[in-house]
């Protein structure tokens, strides 16, 4: 009899504690929500903000392990043909038919190994500075009547975000995204997520890494350097105070009810064991 009045003693401050555990973790929880309502809103101050310094077309540049789709036409189909990669003796990359055109892997050099011409260097060039190159070198090639037209494009250029905005891969077709337009792809940030202090992971053409922080809730974001995006970039959007909060709390409830559900079923066996 002792025991179980014992026990029922335990299991009653046990819960109150749960309760008093709930009730703190309550209140932190509002008032960091309260604190982050401001850290929500895109662009603040762009009212008075000088955007002239942001008035330019961005044009990714070509890096190593890039994978460039390229294809040559010409008004004699003949003409081209020596320039068509043979996929037989392929080792760079291959064909792709959605694209349809033939696919090289940039190397550690920053180099491409072009049908004829043999290795182009191609590290540092836009797109259109690699068709003007490729085009020049194919010129001596071609017949006075040929006018060759060359097309590159950057099949591989993608963006990786992670956090409270993905976790989500996102291709870039157009060679061209800013952090905002990827963050919408991926769906925006969540509540939970710091739109004030997002990270920005960035691989240099020598292999270096190197982290940068973005607040996308200043207007002036779109005058950072690192508004536009490289290839092979990551975000990481970092948890909040109210999503570390919640967190908190569920883990302490997780951990509260299940040792009162422990005592509650040894309570309830020794009981059912004295009738």
């Amino acid at each position: 009899m002792y025991f179980c009045t014992s026990l029922k003693t335990l299991l009653i401050f046990y819960m109150r504690k749960v309760f008093s555990v709930m009730a703190t973790l309550a209140i932190v929880f509002i008032f960091s929500s309260c604190g982050s309502v401001k850290n929500l809103i895109y662009f603040q101050g762009i009212d008075t903000l000088d955007l002239s310094p942001s008035r330019f077309l961005y044009d990714a540049r070509v890096m190593p392990k890039d994978i460039l789709a390229i294809s040559v036409s010409t008004r004699d189909p003949e003409a081209a043909k020596p320039f068509f990669l043979n996929q037989q003796h392929n080792n760079n990359y291959g064909y792709d038919q959605g694209l349809n055109m033939y696919g090289y892997l940039v190397d550690n050099n920053g180099d491409i190994n072009f049908p004829v011409i043999g290795f182009i260097h191609v590290e540092g060039l836009t797109a259109r500075e690699c068709e003007a190159m490729i085009r020049d070198k194919i010129m001596p090639y071609m017949s006075k009547t040929e006018n060759p037209i060359v097309t590159v494009r950057m099949s591989s250029f993608h963006v990786t975000i992670i956090g409270e905005a993905g976790p989500t891969v996102v291709s870039v077709p157009s060679e061209s995204m800013n952090i905002i337009e990827a963050l919408a792809r991926a769906g925006d940030i969540s509540v939970y997520g710091k739109r004030n202090n997002i990270l920005l992971i960035r691989q240099d053409k020598f292999g270096q890494k190197h982290q940068y922080r973005i607040d996308i809730t200043k207007a002036d974001v779109l005058n950072s350097p690192f508004y536009y995006l490289q290839q092979n970039d990551i975000i990481y959007v970092e948890p909040n105070k109210t999503k570390l909060a919640s967190t908190t709390i569920r883990s302490y409830v997780g951990v509260w009810f299940g040792g009162a559900s422990t005592l509650l079923s040894i309570a309830t066996l020794i009981w059912a064991l004295k009738r």
